[in-house]
């Protein structure tokens, strides 16, 4: 082998073996969601996110030179496609997880503002004519949208 070939099978490598370990830690959080255990998920996001900065600006780098790669053993590419295959399922995975959660909290915050709307509605007189005074309508805050 080449010193080309042995640096472009090794960048594989690292690649895949990063790909894997972020696979990894994304399926964890996933799983904390879907057993809905935010907070477990909370406890890997620096890795994760270290991570994922890294793998971006690593697949960045290949995007603009994939002659980094080509060098490279059949077998290694085959390694990192199979590796890049599995974390895209499991972002899909997350996404969904994520996707419920939100759901889920959206209810929370919804039910909460009706019964506060509830409790803000009180009665100002007796009888057949009686009135009741509202103290207007509860609304959930949205403070960022992007979330």
């Amino acid at each position: 082998m080449s010193n080309s070939e042995i640096e472009a099978s090794l960048r594989v490598t690292q690649l895949a073996d990063l790909t894997e370990r972020l696979t990894d830690l994304i399926a964890l959080e996933a799983q904390a969601f879907e057993q809905r255990r935010p907070q477990a998920a909370a406890a890997q996001i620096a890795e994760t996110s270290r991570l994922a900065n890294i793998y971006r600006h690593e697949t960045a780098r290949i995007r603009g030179n994939p002659g980094l790669l080509s060098a490279s053993r059949v077998e290694d590419r085959l390694r990192l496609i199979r590796a890049t295959e599995a974390f895209d399922a499991v972002l899909a995975r997350q996404g969904r997880a994520l996707e419920a959660a939100k759901a889920v909290t959206e209810g929370l915050v919804q039910a909460i503002a009706n019964e506060v709307a509830q409790q803000r509605t009180r009665g100002v007189s007796y009888g057949p004519g009686a009135r009741v005074h509202s103290m207007g309508i509860a609304t959930s805050i949205t403070l960022n949208q992007s979330a």
